[in-house]
């Protein structure tokens, strides 16, 4: 095969020079990149940075999550081993949290990549910050599904629950915020409740499970607890609220207000807090008002409508007609605010960005003369 097709290298530009030179500006590898991934989607989250990375010519430090550092990363680096990578390129480093700080914290690790949650991404960041090190953080997100008052109401419910229940919630992107038209909010939680007591959860080789365990104890104590609060504020309870072993119950709350941590917080379980709105204006306000932008969506019977909304809201991504939760590898993946900063995920032009820096070269065919 030849050379050209073995090998893909990072795009370059010539560039208009006044003197008589070769003038380009090149993208260049940074040297070493270390990635921080974790527990929900561990491959996919950890190879969306290893794999554009050592593609552009950077060797890999993978730190992996330490309730998964077999998925998410010894397990693909026997495979990149397989595969032909070469020896020294990729080094995983399974640790806790002070393995990771050591990472972020090494003068000749140039970048840090890191996906998990926005309060330790601003550790990261700050840690980095007297290093002047490039950072690209894809942090947490709760995510507003808005349900405008044209919306069929039975089509909404079901994309709800699969945006809010999917994976247990343990997803960035996942449905957290619901808000409903006061004219279809009954209806939509009813429906909505009703899907949810008929999911299935237990062991999730059982294909007859739809949900399957937290990722912890911790986690599924927090998640309870942030159900129980709600509750004890005035919130409804129309499902769910309740778990077996690490396998929580989907959860649907009614009555809920914007001053409870349900609303405010990212659960990263599956629960489906949904809050009442009566005009535009007010539910773009509501979207608006939380720290994060990573994903919303829009749904209604005027898709032209939801189009025009988006421009009013401050988020990475906006669905129209479609939940939360939507990834694919040729798009440039990132959020705003909270939800993250630095380089996006996906995409050539998005991978060249985060992975390399550029480089302006000239040539001359002989050394320029000067008046000194």
């Amino acid at each position: 095969m030849p050379h050209s097709r073995r090998r893909r290298t990072a795009y370059g530009e010539l560039l208009r020079s006044s003197k008589p030179r070769l003038s380009m500006a090149r993208r260049v590898p940074l040297g070493v990149v270390g990635v921080i991934a974790p527990f929900n989607f561990p491959a996919i989250l950890a190879m969306r940075s290893v794999a554009p990375a050592l593609a552009v010519g950077n060797a890999v430090v993978l730190k992996p999550d330490p309730r998964t550092p077999i998925a998410g990363g010894l397990a693909l680096a026997e495979l990149l081993h397989e595969a032909g990578l070469p020896e020294g390129v990729l080094h995983v480093l399974p640790g806790n949290a002070e393995v990771g700080a050591a990472l972020v914290e090494h003068p000749e690790v140039p970048c840090i990549s890191f996906t998990g949650s926005t309060a330790a991404g601003r550790r990261i960041a700050a840690a980095a910050a007297p290093l002047l090190k490039r950072v690209h953080l894809e942090l947490g997100g709760n995510n507003a599904l808005l349900v405008l008052p044209d919306a069929d109401v039975e089509a909404a419910a079901s994309a709800a629950a699969w945006g809010a229940f999917l994976h247990q919630g343990q997803i960035c992107m996942t449905a957290g915020r619901h808000l409903v038209h006061a004219s279809l909010a009954e209806e939509y939680t009813r429906l909505l409740a009703e899907k949810a007591d008929r999911l299935t959860v237990g062991d999730p080789r059982d294909p007859g499970n739809a949900l399957g365990p937290l990722i912890d104890e911790g986690q599924r104590d927090r998640v309870q607890s942030l159900v129980d609060a709600a509750v004890a504020a005035g919130a409804t309870l129309r499902a769910g609220g309740s778990s077996d072993g690490l396998c929580f119950r989907p959860t649907v709350l009614g009555d809920v207000t914007t001053d409870m941590d349900a609303w405010k917080e990212e659960i990263f379980g599956p629960v489906a807090p949904v809050l009442t709105y009566e005009s535009i204006d007010e539910a773009v306000d509501i979207i608006n008002s939380s720290e994060y932008g990573l994903s919303v969506g829009i749904l209604t019977a005027d898709a032209y409508r939801g189009f025009e909304l988006a421009d009013r809201i401050v988020t990475g991504i906006v669905h129209v007609n479609d939940q939360t939760v939507d990834d694919e590898a040729v798009i440039p993946f990132g959020g705003t605010k909270a939800s993250g900063v630095g380089g996006h995920f996906g995409g050539a032009a998005a991978n060249l960005e985060t992975f390399t820096q550029q480089q302006w070269v000239t040539v001359q065919s002989s050394i320029a003369r000067y008046p000194f």
